[in-house]
Parts: C-alpha cells; sequence; structure tokens
C-alpha cells in the first residue's frame, strides 16, 4: 500500500533537492523522458518544489513512501527499467554489499516538467 500524503504531513526532508538526481545516465533518462520518478532512502524534496538538470526544469508531483516489495514492473518503468529485476541490479550495483530487503521503505519522488507560467 502506497501512503501518499500531503506535503504538510511529510516528515523533515533528510537532504537538498539538488542531490535527487546525480548519476549521469540517470540525469540523461530524465531528459529523454524515460525517468519520470526516483526512490531514495531519504525525503529530498516537497511537492512543488523544482529540481533543475542540464539547465531543464521539473517539478516534484508527488512524494510518497514505499517498500521495495510493493515495487511492479511499472515503478520500474517510472525509473527507465523495463522490470523491477533490472532496477533491482542497478541499483545493487550502485550499492555494493546492501541487501534487497522487501520491508525496506523509500521516498518516491514523482516529478514532471515544469511549465513555467
Amino acid at each position: 500500500m502506497q501512503n501518499q500524503m500531503g506535503s504538510d504531513a511529510l516528515p523533515p526532508k533528510t537532504c537538498t533537492i539538488d542531490r535527487l538526481i546525480t548519476v549521469k545516465p540517470d540525469i540523461e533518462k530524465v531528459l529523454s523522458g524515460q525517468k519520470t520518478a526516483t526512490r531514495r532512502n531519504g525525503r529530498y524534496a516537497d511537492v512543488g518544489e523544482i529540481m533543475t538538470l542540464d539547465g531543464h526544469e521539473f517539478a516534484i508531483d508527488k512524494v510518497y513512501s514505499q517498500s521495495l516489495g510493493e515495487l511492479t514492473d511499472d515503478h520500474a518503468k517510472q525509473e527507465g527499467y523495463s522490470n523491477v529485476e533490472e532496477y533491482k541490479q542497478s541499483i545493487l550495483s550502485y550499492h555494493p554489499g546492501m541487501p534487497w530487503l522487501p520491508q525496506m521503505r523509500v521516498w518516491v519522488h514523482e516529478f514532471s516538467p515544469h511549465k513555467k507560467k
């Protein structure tokens, strides 16, 4: 079950939005439209906050907690991967020795291109 809380009910951020997506292949996936969400072990952004990647702005649309065991292939596609197993192997390659525990909770940050008013 996903917990999609309003930003007023979220705990304090553990990091800043500029650290949300920093790996070049992930930035390229965002810029090409293949990646529309990222999962982190902490909360890096508030809904409505703007993330800038290579001069392009993206608005944070949703922030919620999810367990790794809840991940589906659709969630992996949000991350720019074809399925959960491909996403899992990518994450574990970035974090050698980290276990993949179904009960482990992560923070999902969904975003879309920012439309300036």
